[in-house]
Formats: structure tokens, sequence, C-alpha cells
């Protein structure tokens, strides 16, 4: 499988590979990831099922992170610093563990190496397998169709940049919503063995509103990240790359 990637500039400089979240893509980190290509060449990949890259039935965070591999492989980079967030930050961790030659940095954001249980998630999936696509007329609408399962708006609006229509206008799911919906309890689970360990430097980045990270983590990823530069950014929830993109950009280039 070849990862779909969008080049968000900075040629010549040193690589970042940006991971998303679940039910993300590239799209995701456009801004942020322009803004930090003064520093690095920055590339957003599409995990697999998500965005533009293929659909497969395997789903786990083994996969991805070999997913991610067999696309520097493919681009001939030996290493190169990786940004991951949720989902796509316990790929980054795993990938910098199992093979740390090719992680020169890694940087996650919001996530810990710990067992999740995202309830939360459960009734967005319940809500994007109850939309009947086949009477559907805009993102708008499904908008409004998401809200008694989906009360946060931003929410509603993120679900349904997954809609995409094919050549005859008809809306589907660029997701592959059976596959994810069935990974999502393996997914869940801590992708790490107590044995995983990247010495090498490690940021991890924390929103303020966000309960992802806790403090008992933190002895947890340092377990794990024994160089590990912990921030939290006070004002931000889930997405500190979009809440307080500034200051997140600052701490990823050490401003």
């Amino acid at each position: 499988m070849l990862l779909h990637h969008v080049d968000l500039g900075g040629a010549g400089r040193p690589p970042m590979l940006v991971l998303h979240g679940l039910l993300g893509s590239s799209r995701n980190w456009q801004t942020t990831g322009r803004d930090l290509a003064a520093h690095y060449h920055v590339i957003a990949l599409d995990a697999r099922n998500h965005g533009r890259s293929p659909h497969a039935p395997e789903m786990d965070t083994e996969v991805m992170a070999a997913d991610v591999l067999a696309w520097m492989d493919a681009h001939g980079l030996a290493r190169a610093a990786l940004v991951g967030h949720s989902m796509g930050g316990r790929t980054a961790m795993l990938a910098a563990c199992r093979h740390p030659e090719r992680v020169e940095r890694l940087v996650v954001v919001d996530v810990a190496p710990r067992n999740y249980s995202w309830q939360g998630h459960r009734a967005e999936f319940a809500a994007m397998h109850e939309l009947a696509l086949a009477s559907l007329q805009s993102r708008q609408e499904a908008e409004l169709r998401f809200e008694a399962r989906v009360p946060d708006l931003g929410m509603r609006k993120f679900l349904a940049t997954n809609l995409a229509r094919d050549e005859h206008g008809r809306w589907h799911w660029a997701i592959n919503l059976p596959v994810l919906t069935e990974a999502l309890p393996g997914m869940e689970k801590d992708p790490l063995t107590p044995s995983d360990r990247y010495e090498g430097p490690a940021l991890f980045i924390v929103g303020g509103k966000s309960n992802y990270v806790r403090a008992a983590d933190h002895v947890v990823i340092r377990a794990h990240f024994p160089a590990a530069r912990i921030e939290t950014i006070a004002d931000s929830g889930h997405n500190p790359h979009m809440d307080r993109r500034e200051e997140f950009v600052r701490l990823v280039l050490g401003a």
C-alpha cells in the first residue's frame, strides 16, 4: 500500500511527516503544515482507509506504522521527523519505538501510550452509519441529521468532511466506514509493549482542555520515551494544532 500524501512545502529542508487523527486526513494539517515548512520539508500523509489513501480490511496501529515506513522506503527517506495527532500520534510512537533508526525526532499531539475508551467516537460512528446517503442533498444537511447523536457543531462539520460525491453526484463516504467501525475497539488499546522505548528527542503537546492526556500519563510517557518533553497548551482542546496554531508551531520548532 502506498499512502496518499500532500507536500506542504519546504523542499530541501529536513523531512517531517505529519500523521492525522481518526476520521481526519492530510487536509487537517494544511495551514499548520505550511507554518512548519519554514524549517522542515513537511509532508502530510493520509492513513489507510482515510482521505485519498487506499482502503484495506486490515486496520490497526501496527499496519499503519508499517505503511509510514513503506512510504518512506518508496520515497527514498532513510530518516524523518514524525508528527502525529491522536491516532496518528500512536502510529508515530510505535514506529519510533520499533524503528528508532528511521525517526529523527518525535512529536506526539494530545495522546498517550495507554488504553482508551472512546465513547464519543461510538456516537459519531453511529451517526455516520444512520445517515441515509441516497436522499442526502448537501454536507449541511448531513450536519443537521447528525445533531441528535453529536451535539458539538464543530464535530458535526468534521464528520461531514468525510463525505464525497462520485461522478454522478451521489454522496458516499471517503473513509472506509465499515472497517474503521470494526477496528475501533482494537485501536483503543495501547499499541506499545512494556519493552518499547525510543531514546531520541520526543515532544508531547497536550491540550489543557482535553482529557486525552492526564497527569498520571506523564510517568508512562517517560517510561517509553525517556527524553520526552511534555508541554501543555492551556487554552487548547484535543486539536492544539488548530486551536492554538501559533503556540503549537512555536513549540514544535523550539522557538
